[in-house]
């Protein structure tokens, strides 16, 4: 009975291991998160309107300004100690200047790499787990207010 318990569990942790990994894996890949074949993108962050292999509908789903945020902090976590450590060297200043546009295109080419991939990460998972938008249902009267109350 315990071992057939133990199978089931690590059984269970490995289909949830694949239900995470496989979005991810195909966002990285940057194709559908239902057959992992046709392409997400028709050109550089654009969604194509659906899955060329198997006709899932891309337009269910908005990533919004999720992956600008995660790329954005992420660049700025790895190259902000470069922008406070550059000025306390002792060099020339046009070597300094030269220093700043190098680790500046460095910084602007390096988020322009990520977009992609992290869109197509959060675009997958989004569409994986079926998540939409919060929805409000209000249950009823709040508040009401104390005995006496002269509003």
């Amino acid at each position: 009975m315990r071992a057939r318990a133990a199978l089931s569990a690590r059984a269970g942790r490995a289909h949830t291991h694949i239900m995470i990994s496989q979005p991810i894996l195909r966002g990285l890949k940057r194709r559908c998160p239902t057959c992992g074949e046709g392409k997400l993108f028709s050109r550089y962050l654009v969604f194509r309107d659906e899955c060329a292999a198997c006709g899932q509908d891309f337009r269910s789903a908005d990533t919004a300004d999720g992956p600008a945020f995660f790329v954005g902090f992420l660049v700025m976590i790895v190259f902000a100690p470069f922008y406070f450590i550059l000025p306390m060297l002792e060099m020339a200043l046009w070597l300094k200047i030269l220093g700043f546009v190098v680790l500046l295109g460095a910084m602007v080419g390096t988020a322009l790499a990520l977009l992609p991939l992290f869109k197509g990460v959060l675009f997958n998972l989004q569409l994986s787990n079926k998540a939409e938008e919060a929805q409000w249902e209000s249950t009823g009267k709040h508040g009401a207010p104390p005995r006496g109350w002269k509003g």
